[in-house]
């Protein structure tokens, strides 16, 4: 029985794409469906180009069972991936998907998250704070922001000229490298 993987983005979708293309002839998972909060988010093109249903919903349709929930029973994925999704996954759907719903944050957690800490705010505030190392954290999504048991993290060292696009560089390299091995571990030991 193949696992199966719904992605939610918000944006670009570059670390969308990299685990559909992870997993695009894989023996035992699956990318089924792309949703985002953006009807114009370059993530949904991405995704159909890739063979993969994509489409976007309102706020309204986040929060009401019979919205992104009911589309959410009739995928029935063994995982959700929140990559670059910017909105508070609501407790309807956490309810539903206990232990199911995942996130990747452009920091090593605890620090640098919470509510607005994302993409190039993460990064700034790092340089800010001449930081000698940043990374990623996978984790499980709670009822708060970036609160979620810790999976998995990476570091990288940074260098005292780093500006925040360096940084995001080097934090992207990590994202593609590391979260579509992550999702399969996390799917295969399940088996």
């Amino acid at each position: 029985m193949q696992k199966r993987i719904v992605i939610f983005a918000s944006g670009n979708g570059t670390n969308a794409q990299n685990i559909i293309r992870y997993f695009l002839h894989h023996p035992q998972v699956k990318v089924v469906r792309v949703l985002s909060n953006k009807k114009d988010a370059k993530v949904l093109e991405r995704s159909k180009t890739l063979g993969i249903k994509a489409q976007s919903f309102t706020k309204e349709a986040f929060l009401d069972p019979g919205g992104v929930l009911k589309i959410l029973k009739r995928d029935r994925p063994n995982l959700i991936v929140l990559a670059g999704f910017l909105w508070k996954f609501p407790s309807l759907l956490l309810n539903e998907f206990h232990n199911k719903v995942i996130n990747i944050h452009p920091a090593l957690l605890p620090k640098y998250g919470g509510k607005g800490m994302y993409g190039n705010f993460v990064h700034e505030a790092i340089v800010a704070n001449k930081e000698p190392e940043t990374g990623i954290t996978i984790h499980y999504v709670n009822e708060a922001y970036d609160e979620g048991a810790i999976i998995f993290q990476a570091r990288v060292a940074l260098e005292a000229d780093d500006t925040p696009e360096v940084v995001a560089g080097k934090v992207h390299k990590l994202e593609y490298e590391h979260l579509p091995k992550v999702i399969e571990t996390l799917l295969l030991k399940k088996s």
